[in-house]
């Protein structure tokens, strides 16, 4: 089982991290890239415990569908989505804040994932899904940190926040 942790240390306010990692809308133009766009569940706004969000998706040249359930949200240290419907055999992401300084936020993505077809899936993630993943997610990561840390951020959540 193939997992990937990325670490990134932020400068703003851990509430603001938090809330900007799970806004849909920040989400989309962050993956832009890919024609990412949520297509049912929530599809605007920010995900909470229990919501499901269907996306679609260009990757490795198919369009794919993809459902996710937030299934742990302990506002503003952690949440984790996991893959209810897919073309993973499952999925788990652990997004984890930690508060290093007022204003100073650490990030940790912990990202694990299991490929179908058994050997042939294993292979694959050999050869390419899995630093296929992880630029995807190290560039996810950048773009947000980036946000964060200008205000980009202001058009996808409150400014109180």
């Amino acid at each position: 089982m193939p997992t990937i942790i990325l670490t990134a240390e932020i400068r703003a306010p851990i509430e603001r991290c938090f809330d900007l990692a799970r806004s849909i809308d920040f989400h989309c133009e962050s993956m832009k890239h890919t024609g990412e766009r949520a297509i049912a569940g929530v599809t605007t706004g920010l995900i909470s415990s229990g919501d499901t969000v269907t996306w679609r998706a260009r990757h490795l040249g198919f369009w794919r569908h993809l459902t996710s359930r937030v299934t742990v949200m302990d506002r503003p240290r952690l949440f984790v989505d996991e893959q209810v419907r897919g073309a993973f055999r499952f999925f788990r992401h652990e997004h984890r804040f930690e508060e290093l300084s007022p204003g100073l936020t650490g990030l940790t993505d912990t990202f694990e994932f299991g490929s179908p077809c058994g050997a042939l899936g294993h292979t694959a993630n050999a050869m390419f899904l899995t630093r296929y993943m992880r630029s995807l997610l190290s560039g996810h990561q950048q773009r947000l940190r980036a946000a964060l840390e200008s205000d980009g951020w202001r058009r996808f959540i409150d400014a109180d926040a």
